[in-house]
């Protein structure tokens, strides 16, 4: 077993669902400690739509993970451990809410080699 150094959970939007996604950061940000990363209004690295970044610790996983399941106002969002391995982290290791939607690797492929 890889240790697991945190988390995080990729919220994906498109401009029409940028409210809800707007909604459901602002719920992250009032119940947990989390770290909220920047809106990218364009895709980026191996993420093929617009998204923000959630990073939390590894025992806030079954709280925050639950939470997204029952309040993600239908947007898509990955989860994944990040243990070094980027590739493994977004593919083998990760899990989807809603629909999983095709990553790049080849830009993580590229960003460890």
């Amino acid at each position: 077993m890889t240790e697991i150094k945190d988390f995080h959970a990729h919220v994906y939007f498109n401009p029409e669902s940028r409210e809800a996604a707007a909604r459901v950061r602002q719920g992250l940000r009032d119940r947990f400690e989390v770290q909220l990363g920047r809106w990218h209004d364009a895709n980026v690295g191996p993420h093929p739509q617009s998204m923000y970044q959630v990073l939390f610790a590894p025992e806030q996983f079954g709280e925050i993970v639950s939470w997204l399941m029952l309040n993600r106002e239908g947007l898509d969002i990955l989860v994944h451990p990040t243990t070094g391995d980027d590739v493994a982290d977004h593919t083998a290791h990760a899990l989807w809410l809603g629909k999983k939607l095709a990553l790049n690797i080849e830009t993580l492929r590229k960003m460890t080699s």
